[in-house]
C-alpha cells in the first residue's frame, strides 16, 4: 500500500532562513516607500501606518490568546500585513478604517483559515478590497498638496496625458505607498539582492501587462503611455511586494510563469475594460484563488 505523506502548508522554506528574518527584510524593503509616503502625506500617513500595524499585531495576539494557540506575533507577519495594508490606503481615511481593515485582514482572512501558511489569499489585499467595497467614497478620496486630486491612472483613463517623471518620483496623488515607483524599486532591488523574492513572477507579470497594454489599451503602441501605466497605481507595488507572497503564489518556476501571465492579463482587463482605472488588487486576489490549480498542473505528479 502506498504511504501518504502529510505536508504542511506553504511557505516551504528549506533554508535556515526564519519566517521572522524574511518578514524583517520585507519591512526593510518597504521603508523607502513608507518614508516617502510620510514625507508626501505628512503626519496623517504616519498615524494611519501606526494604527494599521498596531491593530494587526493586537488582533493576532488577542485571537491566538483566546483561542489558546501559539502566540506568533514575533514572526512579524502581522507587522508586514499591517504595513502593506496601510500603504494601500489613501492618507485621507479616518483612523477607524485602517482599524477595521486590520481586524478583517488578520481575523477573517488569516486566522480563521489557520494562520500563516494556511490563508489562500493575501490578507492585506483582501482587506483593502473589503474596504473599497464597504467605504468606496472614503477609499477613493485622494489628495496632493492638500487638495483633492485624481490619481494619474484616472487622468490617463479620461484620455489626458500625465508627466512621467512625476509618476516615477511620486509627486502625485495616490495611496500612501504606491506613488513613488523609484522608492518601490529600491525596495524591490533589496529583496532581489537578498534572495527573498525571485524575479520570475514580477518580470512575467510586467512583461505580459506591457504586451497587453501595447495591443489593447486606448493608446496602442504608445510607449510613453505604457511607461505611465507601468508607473501608475499599484502595479509595481503589487508585482514585487504582493504577488510574490510565499503563501499565496505558486511553488515552482513554471507555475510562477503561468501565475505572472494570468496577473498581467487580468490587470490589463480590469484597467482597460473595467469601470475602474486600477485593477491590481483584484487581479492578485483572483490569481491567488487559482494557485492550487496552477500548482496541481505544473508540479510533476503533485510531488514537491
Amino acid at each position: 500500500m502506498n504511504q501518504l505523506l502529510h505536508v504542511s502548508s506553504s511557505p516551504h522554506i528549506k533554508d535556515k532562513v526564519t519566517t521572522s528574518s524574511i518578514m524583517l527584510d520585507v519591512v526593510i524593503a518597504l521603508l523607502p516607500a513608507t518614508f516617502f509616503g510620510i514625507y508626501q502625506f505628512k503626519i496623517k500617513a504616519l498615524l494611519i501606518i501606526l494604527t494599521t500595524i498596531i491593530t494587526c499585531v493586537l488582533s493576532e495576539y488577542i485571537y491566538e490568546y483566546f483561542m489558546k494557540k501559539t502566540i506568533t506575533i514575533k514572526d512579524l507577519s502581522a507587522v508586514v500585513t499591517g504595513l502593506i495594508l496601510a500603504l494601500n490606503l489613501p492618507a485621507t481615511v479616518p483612523l477607524w478604517i485602517p482599524m477595521i481593515g486590520g481586524i478583517f485582514a488578520i481575523i477573517v482572512v488569516k486566522q480563521l483559515y489557520g494562520g500563516l501558511g494556511q490563508n489562500f489569499m493575501n490578507p492585506a489585499l483582501v482587506a483593502r478590497c473589503f474596504l473599497l467595497i464597504s467605504f468606496a467614497g472614503r477609499m477613493t478620496n485622494f489628495v496632493f498638496d492638500g487638495l483633492t486630486s485624481p490619481t494619474p491612472l484616472v487622468v490617463l483613463k479620461n484620455g489626458q496625458s500625465y508627466e512621467l517623471l512625476k509618476m516615477f518620483l511620486g509627486t502625485t496623488s495616490g495611496t500612501i505607498g504606491e506613488t513613488s515607483t523609484f522608492a518601490l524599486l529600491i525596495g524591490a532591488g533589496y529583496l532581489l539582492i537578498k534572495g527573498i523574492i525571485k524575479v520570475t513572477i514580477p518580470l512575467t507579470y510586467l512583461i505580459i501587462f506591457s504586451i497587453f497594454t501595447l495591443f489593447f489599451s486606448p493608446c496602442s503602441f504608445d510607449f510613453y503611455y505604457l511607461a505611465c501605466e507601468l508607473c501608475g497605481g499599484g502595479l509595481i507595488f503589487g508585482a514585487f511586494f504582493m504577488a510574490t507572497d510565499y503563501v499565496t503564489s505558486p511553488m515552482d518556476r513554471k507555475g510562477q510563469i503561468v501565475y505572472g501571465i494570468i496577473l498581467g492579463i487580468l490587470t490589463g482587463l480590469f484597467r482597460f475594460f473595467g469601470t475602474s482605472s486600477e485593477g491590481v488588487s483584484y487581479a492578485i486576489i483572483i490569481s491567488n484563488l487559482l494557485v492550487p490549480l496552477i500548482d496541481k498542473i505544473t508540479l510533476k505528479g503533485g510531488v514537491f
